[in-house]
């Protein structure tokens, strides 16, 4: 699949999707390079230093690459400042297919990574962006979910009633690949999520029947929910953390796509799926 000699590289190798591409990469033979700031060793990778806070690190990462896999500094409120010049440092470094982890929430020209994916399709001839729905991982990794679910069996949110098309990073991963590897990107944004929109509630349900622990979804105001935020993190986070929720109330995340069926052949994993495989 990769006979050509250069390398992807994987920014936020160590990440939450990152990590998985850069093990299906490896996995199929691919040339990888796993980028981060302390350049950890990542099994089948060449591991290469990148902070997007220091632009003197962006040539030794670019350097024998040909494609990229892009996840956005995390939280900044303006990731286009850093990564915008970084990405034309790419294009003229000879990379050719950039892969953009955004979110559902967020079109093409909309805040924060939206202004990146709007500007994506001048930059490069091969290019896709992936708009996962929220991770099924955000219960079962390191997620302030999964810490109050450990700690106290809760889940507190300020989405109500509302729904999500949560997806498994697993199969965000796999799109990934598909995108990166195939003859032909996407050259499209894409919308990604499970086989099934779930409440907070179902999400508490499913959570008590596997592990035998009893999990209760909270619900909360978004004045609450956006006041407890705020103790942990900026406050201009938590105020957008909070509107999320209740946008969720709203009904904005209520949906399934076809998306990974179509590019890989196969149905994405259901949340029993995967709480069953990482908390069974």
């Amino acid at each position: 699949m990769n006979a050509h000699e250069k390398f992807t590289l994987v920014i936020g190798a160590t990440g939450t999707t990152g990590s998985r591409v850069v093990a299906r990469l490896a996995a199929t033979g691919g040339r990888v390079k796993a980028a981060g700031r302390r350049a950890t060793p990542v099994d089948g990778a060449v591991p290469v230093r990148f902070d997007w806070d220091d632009p003197a690190s962006f040539e030794g990462a670019l350097d024998g690459a040909d494609r990229v896999y892009l996840i956005p500094p995390l939280g900044v409120s303006d990731p286009e400042a850093v990564m915008l010049p970084f990405l034309r440092q790419a294009r003229t470094a000879g990379v050719d297919r950039a892969v953009l982890l955004s979110s559902s929430a967020i079109p093409a020209g909309g805040p924060a990574v939206g202004q990146v994916h709007q500007a994506l399709p001048g930059l490069f001839p091969q290019w896709a962006v992936l708009r996962p729905s929220w991770f099924m991982q955000n219960f079962t990794g390191n997620h302030a979910h999964a810490r109050t679910i450990r700690a106290d069996g809760t889940i507190r949110t300020a989405a109500g009633e509302g729904r999500v098309g949560f997806v498994d990073a697993d199969d965000i991963a796999a799109v990934a690949v598909h995108a990166l590897t195939e003859a032909h990107a996407p050259n499209a944004g894409l919308i990604l999520t499970g086989p099934q929109a779930l409440s907070y509630d179902d999400i508490a349900a499913v959570l008590t029947d596997v592990t035998g622990r009893t999990v209760t979804h909270r619900h909360l105001t978004y004045e609450r929910m956006r006041d407890r935020l705020a103790a942990e993190m900026p406050a201009e986070f938590a105020v957008m953390l909070a509107g999320m929720d209740r946008t969720i109330a709203e009904g904005a995340e209520d949906r399934t796509t076809d998306t990974v069926q179509r590019l890989l052949g196969r149905a994405p994993r259901s949340f029993r799926t995967v709480v069953e495989r990482e908390l069974g």
